[in-house]
């Protein structure tokens, strides 16, 4: 069901960004200083997601106060927030005509609420900007602040996310140790508690060494944490410097992990080589909502 990393497998390949709409994109999110996690994770997406002219953005800046062993985002100290972020923000999803905006960011432990305020006036400024759009956001813990997560959910984003990223066992070999696998699942029970009309979702990767029975684990974790979408995709290594690959698993491994995910009580579950968090979220949110609404 999987192979050795030694032996780059002919699925995992992905075309390098080039094109005309690549080429907008990039200058517009420039132009107005943004960053995206599509660039500063090394993300194998862009090509196709900038082609349909789709970004993730990134706010807080661009350098995380966590060092995880497995993300390409560059670890160190950040420079002060931008007050404009979120109007520009705003800005870039108008221009680009997004039905689904996703934002993300670094980690800042520096902030006394890590972030959050400018999370949910991000939010805000997209809303007001372009009313139609629905809102996702992938955030950090918080440091398990539960007032933080509050704040972010008060702005009402249409997804709340919060990644659990690998199985408890690799948690600590993989994670800074300023994180932690059940303030991980807290954040998750928090927000499942506290949303109303916002879905809770989060996401694991593999091919890190984790077994089957490891992602059954934390897939059953995720469910009773309240999370109703989940994302599974292969851990690629962005630099020499960071995590090995153990393994690269096989789409037919893939397919059992979706299959398992609904088995367990998931709205929706979407699982491949190359799905990130963030991968199609648009299609996802369309989907999860048709879904829900059928079964009501």
């Amino acid at each position: 069901m999987i192979m050795h990393a030694s032996t780059f497998p002919e699925w995992i390949r992905r075309s390098w960004p080039m094109g005309k709409e690549v080429k907008e994109v990039k200058e517009l999110l420039e132009g107005l200083h943004l960053h995206t996690v599509c660039q500063s994770a090394h993300c194998p997406n862009q090509a196709e997601c900038w082609t349909r002219r789709t970004a993730t953005l990134m706010i807080l800046g661009n350098a995380c106060t966590r060092h995880c062993r497995f993300c390409a985002v560059n670890p160190g100290t950040p420079p002060p927030m931008d007050p404009d972020e979120p109007e520009n923000v705003a800005e870039v999803v108008a221009r680009l005509g997004l039905r689904h905006a996703v934002i993300t960011s670094v980690t800042r432990d520096d902030l006394p609420d890590g972030g959050a305020d400018h999370f949910a006036r991000t939010i805000t400024a997209i809303k007001e900007r372009t009313p139609e759009t629905t809102v996702e956001v992938l955030t950090p813990d918080f440091s398990g602040d539960p007032g933080a997560i509050g704040r972010v959910l008060e702005a009402s984003p249409a997804v709340f996310g919060h990644n659990l990223e690998t199985v408890r066992r690799l948690h600590p070999v993989l994670r800074d140790p300023r994180s932690s696998y059940e303030r991980s699942l807290e954040v998750l029970r928090t927000a499942a508690a506290r949303a109303t009309d916002t879905f809770v979702k989060s996401g694991l990767m593999v091919g890190c060494g984790e077994t089957a029975e490891e992602v059954r684990g934390s897939l059953e974790d995720l469910r009773r944490a309240g999370c109703s979408v989940v994302s599974i995709g292969q851990y690629l290594r962005p630099t020499p410097k960071h995590f090995p690959v153990a393994e690269f698993v096989r789409p037919e491994q893939f397919a059992s992990y979706e299959a398992l995910a609904y088995e367990l009580g998931f709205a929706f579950a979407v699982t491949g080589p190359f799905v990130r968090s963030s991968y199609r979220s648009e299609d996802l949110m369309r989907i999860t909502r048709d879904k829900v609404a059928h079964a009501g």
